[in-house]
């Protein structure tokens, strides 16, 4: 008898172990996941400082030139519950990755497409509406390096510049996405403890579910 492979899917062609600078897709989410945890404790040890003392972090409108108001305690209160959510997230993702649990890297996947869709919708609704960048340079304050020079650009330039940007950021998520997503079908795969291999004989074709540590000696 001899074996048939299998037809590969188009979700098999872009699967890959390994990510940026060569390393595995495993190191790469840990590094991922720790990198992202950085951030928001950052952006939480911001926000607790500005929390403990609002005078010295308070922002007037004077100040930023523009009607916009100062964030109340509320807010404050929502963007540290996002910030100590994020970090579980990332925390998880890295945890799940280290030691090869799947379950625990699909919050950050999902916290990734929802991240993508969000850079998405904002490219679409530049070229829909043109001229939301005008208003935007127009609420910045009057020190902002180079607001003039932008400013002075036509429509379609300042269009085509925002979405080239917005498109290498969409496109280096993407890949961020594909590595997590290999990750998870790697570290998946490690936790399998079977695979479907199809044998064929003269008249018929069956299928045997074998141990993944099973060896196979072809014969003749």
């Amino acid at each position: 008898m001899k074996l048939i492979p299998m037809m590969m899917s188009p979700w098999d062609r872009w699967y890959s172990t390994s990510c940026c600078l060569c390393c595995h897709v495993r190191t790469g989410t840990i590094i991922l996941g720790v990198w992202y945890m950085l951030i928001n404790a950052v952006v939480l040890l911001i926000l607790l400082t500005a929390l403990s003392d609002p005078e010295k972090y308070h922002l007037t409108s004077a100040e930023l030139a523009n009607d916009l108001d100062v964030m109340d305690d509320a807010n404050m209160c929502i963007a540290l519950a996002i910030s100590l959510l994020m970090i579980l997230i990332c925390g998880m993702a890295a945890y799940g990755a280290y030691k090869l649990r799947a379950a625990w890297i699909i919050p950050f996947f999902c916290y990734q497409i929802f991240d993508f869709a969000l850079n998405a919708l904002v490219a679409v609704s530049i070229v829909v509406y043109p001229n939301t960048i005008q208003d935007y340079l127009q609420q910045l304050p009057d020190n902002f390096p180079y607001k003039e020079e932008v400013a002075a650009l036509s429509n379609i330039c300042l269009v085509l510049v925002v979405l080239l940007f917005i498109g290498c950021i969409i496109g280096f998520k993407a890949y961020l996405i594909a590595c997590v997503w290999n990750c998870y079908r790697y570290v998946s795969g490690r936790g399998g403890s079977e695979i479907l291999l199809y044998v064929t004989t003269n008249d018929t074709t069956v299928s045997h579910c074998l141990p993944s540590n099973h060896t196979f000696n072809k014969s003749n």
